[in-house]
């Protein structure tokens, strides 16, 4: 009678075992390198967001900065800057102001005196030849640079493709460039005092839209940007950032971000910034 041998390996009962050991391991790493890859999403939309505020508070700063600059001190605010009269983007400038709103959009417009012939603006086109070979001789008045900047949101449902964009109405073909993206809005304040020049101080806040000729003489801008990431970014169904936000909002931007939230990041940036030759 032949001796029946035993067979090596494993049994069904240890593969099985082995499989299911094997499935929840893999479970596992996949959820760890799903829930990395969601942290590393969110923080670089968020790095994003916060490199995007930091750059567009910058340049807004910038930009206002330079807003009033003469090249003579001891030249008139007033003969520095002529009155101007309102034109397809920008409301009237009155004698001896640098700054004023736009007509229909969300934005302002300033004008400064160049600092070097062939200063260039923001479409990249240098100004008007003059003769800077002289400290303190003030340029022509053609040679001023006059900026318009406003905000221009994106489509309802792509709230991060909105963008600030700026224009040189003494550019030989004017037309608005982008200067940063993933604006989702922009809030914008005239901080005004009273119409003498030289009373230097700010009596109230004005929203931008609300902002006339006759309100008084500009003498600070405040804004704040609510910026955006693309949507499904975010893993909570409620933002802090975005709730504050709303509380401030009109019934109709609560109704689009709200609508086309989809679970972005936000960020805010914002800063209020005195003119130069306008406040002690």
């Amino acid at each position: 009678m032949n001796s029946i041998k035993k067979q090596i390996g494993l049994s069904m009962i240890e593969l099985l075992i082995a499989l299911a050991i094997s499935s929840f391991l893999i479970l596992g790493i996949t959820q760890i390198f799903v829930d990395n890859k969601r942290n590393y999403v969110f923080q670089q939309m968020q790095a994003s967001n916060l490199e995007s505020g930091r750059f567009a508070a910058l340049m807004l700063n910038d930009y206002l900065g330079k807003a009033g600059y003469r090249r003579s001190p001891s030249e008139l605010l007033e003969t520095a800057f002529p009155q101007r009269p309102e034109d397809g983007d920008c409301l009237q400038f009155t004698a001896g102001s640098a700054i004023t709103g736009l007509k229909t959009d969300t934005g302002f417009c300033i004008r400064y005196q160049p600092v070097i012939n062939g200063e260039l603006d923001c479409q990249g086109e240098a100004n008007s030849t003059f003769d800077d070979s002289k400290a303190f001789i003030p340029p022509p008045v053609t040679s001023m640079i006059v900026l318009a900047i406003k905000y221009l949101p994106g489509d309802s449902n792509k709230l991060h493709e909105g963008s600030l964009r700026c224009k040189s109405l003494n550019a030989t073909a004017p037309q608005y460039v982008e200067l940063i993206k993933g604006v989702a809005s922009l809030r914008l304040d005239f901080g005004v005092g009273k119409t003498d020049l030289l009373e230097k101080q700010v009596s109230t806040f004005i929203p931008q839209k609300d902002w006339t000729a006759t309100s008084g003489a500009i003498r600070s801008v405040r804004y704040q940007m609510l910026l955006a990431s693309r949507e499904n970014q975010r893993d909570s169904d409620d933002s802090k950032i975005l709730t504050d936000w709303l509380e401030n909002s009109t019934a109709a931007e609560q109704t689009i971000i709200n609508t086309n939230d989809k679970k972005r990041i936000y960020q805010v940036a914002g800063n209020t910034q005195t003119l130069r030759n306008l406040m002690p």
